[in-house]
């Protein structure tokens, strides 16, 4: 059983909060189970409470690559202040900006570090197994870990593609190989609609904490 305290979560209970990265062209749900114990604590499992009165609440697991998302993404709520601390070293360490860290963190899971998909990429930045391993990430689910494993994909991505965000972000999706057949963004829907909505909350997310520096 997996629980995750409420105060290591952004406020918002939206089915976001809960999105991992399916199969392209698929959907499923989840149920996660919110209870109350006798502390006040407010706790979220993937297994049913044996010992507490509990609230279900099922979301879809596809958020960003969803084609058919009703999500308003110019207008969705960010999540600006999350693990800043871990964000910020990784980016320092990779050269990479704290926004499109953010940014891709929302594309993947809207900031759940316990997103895990039917493919079996988990946390944060959904880390594949073969590439945590090659990334020397031992638990994804580790914050600090998968954030800084995936911010060090990211930037070999972008260094493999001279810097261009949309290949990058496309690379990080449909993989390097795709991208490199097909000479530019794969012609799959999930993954054009991904680098679409990834350059949005970059945007976004850039002006949001630009402002805040000022």
């Amino acid at each position: 059983m997996r629980f995750l305290p409420l105060l290591l979560l952004p406020l918002s209970l939206s089915p976001a909060l809960w999105a991992a990265q399916p199969e392209p062209g698929t959907r499923q749900q989840i149920q996660v189970y919110k209870s109350v114990q006798s502390d006040g604590v407010v706790l979220y499992s993937d297994t049913m409470p044996m010992d507490s009165s509990y609230e279900t609440l099922v979301f879809d697991v596809c958020y960003a690559c969803d084609v058919h998302s009703k999500v308003d993404w110019q207008h969705t709520g960010l999540f600006v202040s999350e693990f800043h601390e871990t964000i910020q070293a990784a980016a320092k360490t990779y050269r990479v900006e704290p926004a499109l860290i953010r940014a891709l963190i929302h594309a993947e899971s809207a900031f759940n570090p316990w997103a895990v998909s039917r493919k079996g990429a988990k946390g944060l930045t959904q880390l594949m197994p073969g590439t945590a391993r090659e990334l020397g990430v031992t638990d994804p689910l580790n914050v600090q870990q998968n954030i800084f494993g995936g911010t060090e994909y990211l930037s070999r991505l972008l260094e493999q593609f001279n810097g261009d965000i949309t290949l990058a972000t496309a690379a990080y999706n449909a993989g390097p190989t795709a991208v490199t057949k097909h000479k530019g963004v794969p012609p799959y829907a999930e993954t054009r609609t991904y680098v679409q909505r990834v350059q949005l909350l970059y945007q976004r997310y850039k002006q949001v904490l630009t402002a805040q520096q000022g």
